[in-house]
């Protein structure tokens, strides 16, 4: 059973665990079973070494990991020509696949072919880069004349908000001028009622005499 250590990680258990890994991916085998060997290695458990390799070394061998797959796929490749003997085959051709299945295989081919090939990639790439920058380069201006539009909108309702703003402000004086002149009016009905209140008022009796009411 694999200890369960406690202490942190050295340079070296994290070169191991990397050196493992790789030669796990490039040889087709799986991660679960290099954690699983490298934790007998260090006297880790398989579940700390796959944490470590997530969280911390992986990110350090990135390119490594890529050219790892790429060796995979070279391997399985060779296998299904039918070449036996996967590293001689490496050696002889450099780490690129052959040409084709019987054909005679060359140096001289090899190196053009995986000139060719490397270049078709990049023009592949650059063909790729240019129509991501193309639409980039659309979604910008789209955005830069939403952002116009949206400015200018933004004005015009400014604008208006300032109109109505005045026009409020108009209102209200006017509103309190008018409350003014209400309360002004009310006031000289109240004192032109009042003398009317106290003019002498008379009645007549049954002689058809006038007789002042108190």
């Amino acid at each position: 059973m694999t200890a369960a250590r406690q202490d942190a990680w050295t340079e070296d258990d994290d070169l191991i665990l990397a050196e493992v890994t790789l030669r796990h991916i490039r040889e087709g085998g799986t991660q679960l079973a290099a954690f699983e060997e490298v934790g007998r290695r260090i006297a880790r458990t398989a579940a700390a070494c796959g944490f470590r390799w997530n969280s911390c070394v992986r990110k350090r061998y990135s390119e490594a990991i890529q050219l790892a797959k790429q060796q995979r796929q070279k391997r399985n490749y060779l296998k299904k020509q039918g070449i036996a003997d996967l590293d001689a085959a490496e050696e002889t051709t450099g780490g690129e696949a052959p040409l084709a299945k019987g054909e005679a295989v060359t140096a001289e081919s090899l190196s053009l072919e995986a000139v060719i090939r490397y270049l078709r990639q990049w023009k592949g790439l650059i063909q790729e880069l240019n129509r991501q920058i193309k639409h980039l380069e659309k979604e910008l201006k789209e955005k830069d004349e939403r952002i116009a539009a949206l400015q200018e909108e933004n004005e015009r309702l400014s604008k208006e908000v300032n109109e109505v703003q005045t026009d409020y402000q108009v209102v209200n004086d006017d509103y309190k001028a008018l409350i003014k002149i209400m309360d002004r009016a009310r006031r000289l009905a109240f004192l032109a009622e009042e003398p009317e209140e106290e003019k002498t008022r008379f009645k007549m009796d049954a002689n058809g005499n006038l007789e002042r009411i108190e």
